[in-house]
């Protein structure tokens, strides 16, 4: 009897031992690995906890991934780590990695960062895109053809970029359809679809206009091309936002008179680079864009107009304005006139001022 007891107590000593054995190695096991340099791993979308803890002791942050595993399991914990790329350093401990991977403290993407500003030319927004890294040669290729816009929109409303009324006339067919504002890419994206994201804002512009808007086009007695148009007029003559309006009026009132607009931006937008002053020789020069030498609109916008440029060019101000000519008192405002004459004493005016 007494030798079964001895055998018994034998026994219990030993599974004592060995549980206390497995219990130290399991808290060895769990201990933050050796400390060394940081590295960066990615979780791919639909990546198990088991898989998980694989990837953490393949980059060095975890001891072992049966008993990490084992551990998660038995904290009722992991069915929440979120995917993507992290950088972490061996030798945190484990509580900060199953943190880290539940709130999913990723690595910030590296982008790219874009300064469309308003009145910009399709030549200075692909300049400000070149700067940023894109080829000149892809953004010009698909400035040139917009019409790739709409083979891609299939099961969504068609892009209004993709629609732009085909014409020889064009400097850029692009023109005026590039939303001016800031924009963040991934490091990797196409020229293409940085144009098509540029493009798109627009779109996403529109949809907070007034509902009905577009019901306000054949009031006007414009197209939306047109529209765009006269919008990029506002966005290079207006300065003083109230203006807008009045301004987008004074361009309806004209046309409407057969009058050539003489908008002196639309020859501006014959060079590369803006003169400081236009000559009389440059509003001679035969082109469709001129306004001095042709009534109507120019074939198509000269620059990306803003949102409150579009609204003008949709709301226009009801007046009998035919003539405005900038103040010159740094203001950037506008003596507006009904008649000839009285242009000309706006004109007066404004040198005084």
């Amino acid at each position: 009897m007494w030798k079964l007891l001895k055998v018994l107590l034998l026994l219990v000593v030993i599974a004592v031992g060995a549980a206390a054995g497995l219990g130290y190695y399991v808290m060895e096991q769990l201990k933050p690995a050796a400390s060394a340099s940081e590295v960066e791993f990615t979780i791919p979308a639909g990546t198990s906890s088991a898989e998980i803890a694989n990837i953490l002791e393949e980059h060095g942050l975890i001891r072992n991934a049966l008993i990490f595993s084992a551990y998660l399991k038995y904290k009722n914990i992991g069915t929440g780590f979120q995917a993507g790329t992290y950088a972490m350093t061996p030798g945190t401990d484990i509580r900060d990695i199953i943190a880290r991977l539940n709130a999913g403290d990723t690595v910030a993407e590296e982008t790219i960062r874009v300064t469309i500003p308003e009145g910009f030319t399709v030549r200075q927004a692909i300049a400000a895109l070149v700067e940023a890294g894109f080829s000149e040669e892809a953004l010009l290729e698909v400035a040139n053809d917009p019409g790739v816009f709409a083979a891609v929109s299939s099961g969504e409303a068609p892009m209004r970029a993709g629609q732009i009324p085909q014409s020889e006339l064009y400097r850029f067919p692009l023109e005026g359809y590039l939303f001016p504002e800031t924009y963040e890419f991934p490091k990797d994206v196409t020229a293409f679809d940085a144009l098509r994201r540029i493009a798109g804002e627009l779109d996403r512009k529109l949809a907070a206009l007034p509902e009905g808007w577009e019901s306000q086009l054949e009031k006007n007695g414009v197209t939306f091309h047109e529209l765009m148009t006269i919008a990029s007029l506002v966005e290079r003559e207006v300065v003083a936002d109230p203006e807008r309006a009045l301004v987008a009026g004074v361009i309806y009132n004209r046309i409407a008179a057969n009058m050539p607009l003489q908008i002196d931006a639309t020859v501006q937008y014959l060079f590369d680079e803006q003169k400081e002053r236009l000559l009389e020789k440059d509003l001679q020069i035969e082109s469709p864009y001129n306004t001095y030498l042709n009534a109507g609109l120019p074939p198509g916008p000269i620059a990306s107009p803003g949102l409150a440029s579009i609204e003008a060019a949709l709301y226009p101000e009801a007046s009998e304005y035919l003539f405005y000519v900038t103040k010159k008192d740094g203001t950037g405002e506008h003596y507006f006139g009904k008649t000839y004459q009285e242009h000309l004493k706006n004109i007066e005016k404004s040198k005084k001022s």
